[in-house]
């Protein structure tokens, strides 16, 4: 697939449609619905790569974050309930919660209070209704130990390379539910793995292609690579 570097988010939109990465209707009007030129710098929104959006965090690249909805199409369903691991600006969380319907939640969760801070302002400029009727919910926390308060769920995903994939995480899913995880050490061979927990409890791994992510790691490590 040819880099998408112009325009503006309807264009990426339909860019990322015509490439078959999104192929469901449902991520398709997500992503219409969410302009990503209000969760990072206006000038790099609309290129399809990823960008620094500080405290040593990025934004994934569009195609990435189509990949992942789509994999995870068929557990946002209404009234479900998603984890957002590494939620950055807000970006992701906001199409998660926009699939779900108006009685889902989506609980994103950063250990970086700045980036939380953000990312509320961001929403509140960008479907501000969902903070008002609590569909989005930021927290600050390690997103490693996922968020117990508010699960089970029926799709996580973690924007952020893990060197193994955290228990606690897998505990979270919801029977029937679905994580999404890039598995890997920083600068070396990641992959991006599905893992699916069963109606009686059991999960099996998929492992789907390479990627590349920033490390999965403590705040005060993330607070040195700013």
């Amino acid at each position: 697939m040819a880099r998408y570097t112009g325009g503006n988010n309807f264009e990426l939109v339909q860019h990322l449609r015509r490439s078959r990465i999104i192929k469901s209707d449902r991520v398709f009007e997500a992503m219409k619905c969410v302009d990503r030129g209000k969760f990072t710098h206006p000038s790099r929104a609309y290129i399809d790569s990823p960008q620094v959006i500080g405290y040593g965090a990025t934004i994934s690249a569009p195609h990435m974050h189509a990949y992942a909805l789509e994999l995870l199409e068929d557990k946002l369903h209404n009234g479900a309930r998603a984890l957002d691991v590494g939620s950055g600006s807000g970006y992701l969380t906001v199409c998660m919660a926009l699939m779900m319907g108006k009685n889902g939640l989506a609980v994103g969760i950063e250990h970086i209070p700045e980036l939380k801070a953000t990312a509320e302002e961001n929403i509140r400029q960008d479907h501000a209704n969902l903070l008002r009727d609590g569909r989005v919910e930021l927290v600050v926390g390690d997103g490693r130990l996922g968020y117990p308060e508010r699960g089970p769920y029926n799709a996580i995903h973690v924007g952020a390379a893990a060197k193994e994939i955290p228990q606690a995480l897998i505990d979270q899913l919801a029977p029937g539910g679905r994580l999404i995880v890039p598995l890997g050490r920083e600068n070396s061979d990641q992959t991006l793995v599905q893992i699916d927990k069963t109606l009686d409890g059991k999960t099996k791994q998929q492992y789907l292609m390479g990627v590349m992510f920033v490390p999965l790691t403590d705040k005060e490590r993330q607070y040195r690579r700013s």
